[in-house]
């Protein structure tokens, strides 16, 4: 038998089970929103709990696909607790991702990744160079404790006779965009669409030089074979179909702070690619256009660092074409 309870967390999510078995319910389709919560399993590979969402009409036995959304919590704390209630936010409401999931009636993940006060320079969130670096067992290849995550929740769709694609849709924004856009380049044959929008820094070039100077991750793959100990796959990556959007206004510039980029790194983007947000924004589109990506790229007026129904529905209506 399964062993799980179950304590309610909101109106709005009327239960979720703390397991890592999950009980078969004896429904055809979804009559509520349902939030599981699933610990960590170091034996399957990774060391942070997900969240697991479910929306409302969603019907078991069809075949789905399966959305990730990198959490954001957009502050430093070293409470798990914290970012842990910002993921619950961002799963059952709060985020594109849900949209996505809610509208197209698709299943959600969202990882809950600390971003600890106490390694400031350590940008989880970002999956940004010390990230790939880190030897700290919970914060160690944030990449790879996804993709474990990812199974895991494909095992327990299964058991919920929600069978999925094996590929994946993938969407961020802000942080969680520069996640995605990075984790792409590392892992393109996982997914089967992905979304970006309002990355705050630069996008990571599928090129190792950039007019003679080294493109090292997370600017480029010059290095992304020792970073990520995987081949760069190139025409897998440029294969996938991309949505990748930034308002005419946004001028988050993660560029000039430590904690997203180090100094090296900081003068290749601001001497190469552009000293702001926006010209980084026309370059970046340039050079992916260049490399024969498959994005699609749109600019919205008098918006800045945040998102609107408009993005939203276009976000929504990009992956609903990829569903099939």
């Amino acid at each position: 038998m399964f062993r799980y309870f179950i304590t309610t967390i909101a109106l709005f999510i009327p239960f979720i089970l703390f397991s890592q078995n999950i009980v078969k319910p004896n429904i055809d389709k979804y009559k509520k929103d349902t939030l599981i919560l699933v610990s960590k399993n170091p034996e399957k590979g990774f060391y942070n709990d997900y969240l697991l969402y479910i929306p409302k009409g969603m019907k078991k036995h069809n075949k789905s696909i399966l959305l990730v959304e990198p959490n954001n919590t957009g502050k430093l704390s070293d409470s798990i607790e914290f970012h842990q209630k910002s993921a619950i936010n961002q799963a059952k409401g709060n985020s594109i991702g849900n949209n996505i999931s809610t509208e197209l009636k698709i299943p959600l993940l969202v990882p809950i990744f600390s971003r600890p006060a106490s390694k400031p320079l350590v940008y989880t969130h970002a999956l940004d160079r010390d990230v790939m670096l880190e030897k700290e067992t919970e914060l160690q290849r944030l990449d790879l404790q996804l993709i474990n995550m990812i199974k895991d929740s494909k095992e327990k769709l299964k058991i919920l006779n929600i069978p999925v694609d094996d590929k994946v849709f993938m969407n961020g924004f802000s942080a969680s965009a520069s996640f995605t856009n990075r984790f792409s380049l590392m892992h393109p044959e996982m997914l089967k669409a992905i979304a970006i929008g309002g990355f705050n820094g630069a996008l990571i070039f599928p090129m190792k030089k950039l007019t003679n100077t080294k493109l090292n991750y997370p600017l480029g793959i010059n290095d992304i074979e020792k970073i990520s100990k995987t081949k760069f796959n190139k025409e897998a990556f440029q294969k996938i179909p991309q949505y990748i959007y930034m308002g005419e206004l946004d001028d988050n510039d993660a560029v000039q702070f430590d904690d997203a980029y180090n100094l090296t790194e900081r003068k290749i983007i601001n001497s190469l690619m552009g000293e702001t947000v926006q010209k980084r924004w026309k370059f970046g589109q340039e050079i992916y256009r260049k490399e024969n990506l498959n994005v699609t790229f749109t600019t919205y007026k008098d918006v800045g660092h945040w998102t609107t129904s408009t993005m939203n529905i276009n976000t929504i209506l990009f992956f609903q074409k990829h569903l099939n």
